[in-house]
C-alpha cells in the first residue's frame, strides 16, 4: 500500500503549509521508504543549508532521522518531530519536521557546535537568529495535533478510495445482472410461444380423438393432459415475466443511485 496511490498529495501539502504557518514548525511528508512526497514547509537555512550542508552535520541528522521518533531534541539542540501515518495498522508514511528552539539559544554552545561541524560560527549564529522559538509544551502539542489531523484525513481518503472501487465492482455486477435478466425475458418469451403452440396442438389432437370414436378415447386423455400442462406452463411463464419485471425495476433504481 502506497500513500500516493490513494491520497491527494495537494491536500497533504495544504495541511502541511497551514500547520507550518500557524506554528512556525517546519514540515514535510515522506512515504514508507523516506522518499519526499511534498515540498518542505518553513524549512530553515540553519538546518538545511548549514547543519545538513556539512558532512558531519548531515551524518548526525541522518542518524536522528533513523533513530528518533515522536517529538525529540535533535543533535543540534533544536526540537524535531516525526509522526507516523498509519492506515489499517500499517505505516504508509510520516510527516516530519520541527526545526524550532524550545527556548532562547545559548550562542556560545551553538558556536561550539559550529566548530565541531566545520561551519563558520558567525554565519551559523546569524542563521540561528531566524529559527522560531516556542515552548516545549507547545511544540509537543502541535506535533500531536498534526498527527491526529493527518491520520484522520488520510484514513478518510483511504476509505473513500476503497469504497469507490467496491462501488465500481457492484455497478458492473448490476449491469451484468441486467443483461442476464434481458436474456431470461427473451427465453421466457420463446417458451410462451412454444406453450401456445402446444395448446393448439392439444386442441387439434382432442378434435381428432373425438372423430375417432372409442378408438381415440385414450388419445383424447393424453391430449387433454397436454392441454392442461400447456396452460400451467403459460401461467408459470407469466409469473416469471412479472418477477423479472420487478427485478429489472429494482436494478434500474440501483443503477440510478451511482
Amino acid at each position: 500500500m502506497e500513500l500516493k496511490d490513494f491520497m491527494d498529495l495537494k491536500k497533504l501539502q495544504q495541511i502541511q503549509n497551514c500547520f507550518s504557518d500557524a506554528t512556525g514548525l517546519a514540515a514535510i511528508t515522506v512515504d514508507r521508504n523516506g522518499n519526499y512526497l511534498t515540498e518542505g514547509s518553513s524549512f530553515t537555512d540553519f538546518c538545511m543549508k548549514y547543519t545538513r550542508g556539512s558532512a558531519e552535520g548531515n551524518r548526525r541528522c541522518v542518524r536522528c532521522d533513523n533513530e528518533c521518533s515522536g517529538t525529540y531534541f535533535c543533535h543540534a539542540g533544536l526540537m524535531d518531530f516525526s509522526v507516523d501515518i498509519v492506515v489499517d495498522g500499517e505505516k504508509v508514511g510520516a510527516m516530519i519536521g520541527g526545526q524550532v528552539l524550545p527556548d532562547q539559544p545559548d550562542e556560545e554552545a551553538f558556536r561550539k557546535t559550529a566548530n565541531e561541524l566545520g561551519i563558520d560560527p558567525e554565519k551559523y549564529i546569524q542563521a540561528l537568529a531566524k529559527v522560531p522559538v516556542s515552548s516545549e509544551k507547545k511544540i509537543r502539542a502541535a506535533a500531536s495535533l498534526l498527527e491526529i489531523i493527518v491520520n484522520q484525513l488520510v484514513n478518510l481518503e483511504y476509505f473513500k478510495f476503497n469504497n469507490q472501487k467496491r462501488l465500481e465492482v457492484v455497478k458492473g455486477d448490476i449491469e451484468k445482472s441486467g443483461n442476464l435478466i434481458q436474456q431470461i425475458n427473451e427465453n421466457t418469451g420463446h417458451l410462451k410461444g412454444i406453450a401456445k403452440k402446444q395448446t393448439i396442438l392439444s386442441l387439434n389432437a382432442t378434435i381428432e380423438a373425438a372423430r375417432s370414436g372409442e378408438a381415440g378415447v385414450g388419445f383424447a386423455v393424453v391430449a387433454k393432459s397436454m392441454q392442461d400442462l400447456s396452460g400451467q406452463s403459460a401461467g408459470i411463464y407469466n409469473d416469471i415475466e412479472n418477477s423479472v419485471s420487478e427485478i429489472t425495476g429494482l436494478i434500474k433504481s440501483m443503477i440510478s443511485v451511482f
